[in-house]
Parts: structure tokens; sequence; C-alpha cells
């Protein structure tokens, strides 16, 4: 049996906190030392590691009182992070191991893999790409980090990034639609708890590459998964790439 850890959970009271609280309440080898909420305080010295999906603010603030102490790791996966807020979640990561997903799924990081190769091979003078995503009507961001993570799979596949690719949404005359640019859609829903295409189309054919979640389950998996992986790692901002083994050193 692996050694036993002691995990908290930060965003316990939402959908995500709560299947990740199954997850660890359901293995022998971790304690639930701390469940958080936003604006709680507590003593993260009682924690290997924490499993955050709360909101951008609550994340970036536990993330600098953790790199403040120096520990625990973090495995988080909240979005809708601004650019100024990546940018000291990388600084915090100086001094703290942090795994950083919007979407801690195996299926969906294949996907990654698979969306950056078919956007490296296919020329972006004769294929557009689309990003569509729908999620549950009480998700506050959009295009989801999934979305984002696969539009910038596309771009690298296109060594190129995002920011110089990404069009803006589709409202009102547009005009013709840019060459080698990449779309995003969102739809928000009930209670769909994730659907992802990435549509490449030519004047000739269409290749779709999707992904749905079935069961909110899988995510908590994943990020106990990682959870488990990061809380003996050095500084470092990781992503799942890094702890499903994808990614060479």
């Amino acid at each position: 049996m692996s050694a036993i850890f002691h995990a908290g959970i930060s965003g316990y009271r939402g959908r995500m906190g709560r299947a990740v609280s199954q997850v660890l309440d359901a293995r022998d080898d971790v304690v639930v030392a701390a469940r958080i909420d936003w604006g709680d305080e507590a003593d993260l010295s009682l924690c290997d590691v924490v499993i955050d999906f709360s909101t951008a603010d609550a994340s970036l603030a536990l993330a600098q009182a953790a790199a403040e102490r120096g520990g625990p790791a973090l495995v988080i996966g909240s979005t809708g992070f601004t650019p100024e807020q990546e940018a000291a979640l990388q600084q915090a990561a100086e001094r703290i191991a942090i795994v950083k997903s919007g979407n801690f799924s195996l299926g969906v990081n294949i996907l990654i893999g698979l969306v950056q190769h078919a956007a490296q091979r296919l020329d972006a003078q004769d294929w557009d790409i689309e990003v569509a995503e729908a999620h549950h009507r009480r998700k506050i961001d959009a295009p989801s980090g999934t979305a984002l993570m696969l539009g910038e799979a596309a771009a690298e596949g296109r060594f190129s990034d995002l920011a110089d690719l990404r069009l803006k949404p589709y409202d009102g005359i547009t005009g013709e639609r840019p060459v080698g640019k990449i779309g995003f859609s969102s739809i928000r829903a009930g209670g769909v708890i994730g659907e992802h295409t990435v549509m490449f189309a030519s004047e000739d054919e269409v290749l779709t590459l999707s992904h749905s979640a079935i069961d909110r389950s899988l995510f908590a998996k994943g990020a106990v998964a990682a959870a488990a992986w990061v809380r003996t790692r050095r500084p470092g901002l990781y992503d799942m790439q890094d702890v499903l083994g994808f990614r060479q050193a």
C-alpha cells in the first residue's frame, strides 16, 4: 500500500469539491486533514497537499499563502485566471509544487495531444479549426479552461501562440473567416458536465475530435492522482501532461 498522506480540499462545498471528498474518503492511503471554503482560515501545516476547486481569486490567495510558508503542494482545478494571476501563480510555483490544469481527465489529456498533432499536419491555409464546448448553467467562465487548453494545443501544433490565432466570438456581420485562425463557441445549459469538440474543416472534408464527460468523478479521480504525484515533487508549475508522463523531462 502507498504511504499515507494528508490532503486538504479547498472549495469543498462546491460540486467538484464534494466529488473530490467522495474519492478521498474511499481511499485508504489518504487522510483528509482540512476542508476549506472561501474565506475560511485553514491550518495548512496539517496538509501535504491541497486540492483546490474554488475560484481564481481564492486559488491565488491559497497559492500565495502556501508559498509564503513553503508548502503544502497544490492541485489547482480553478479556471478563469487573468494573465496577471497566471504570472502570480508562476511566482508562487518557484517555492512550492503546483499542478494546475483546466481538466484532470485522462481522455481529455490524450485529446489534447491528438489535437496538437492534427493541427501540425493539416495545412492552416486549407483547414479551419473550431473549438466548441458545453457545460452546466452554473459555470461562470467561458470558454472553459479545457477549451482554451485545446485551443492552445492547436496553436502549438501550428507553431504559434493562441493569443495570435484566437478569433473573437461570431456576432453580427463578421465578414469572411480569416485564414489560419482558431474559433471558439460555448453553451451553458442545464446540468451538462462537460462536452468538448475540436473541428478541423476544409472545403472537402471535416475531421472531428471530441470528448464527453459522463460522471464528474472522473475529474476528481484525476485530481487525486495528481495530488499523490505532486506532493513529493520539487517546486514548479506542472500540469496533467507531467502527471501522466506524457511530457519528457
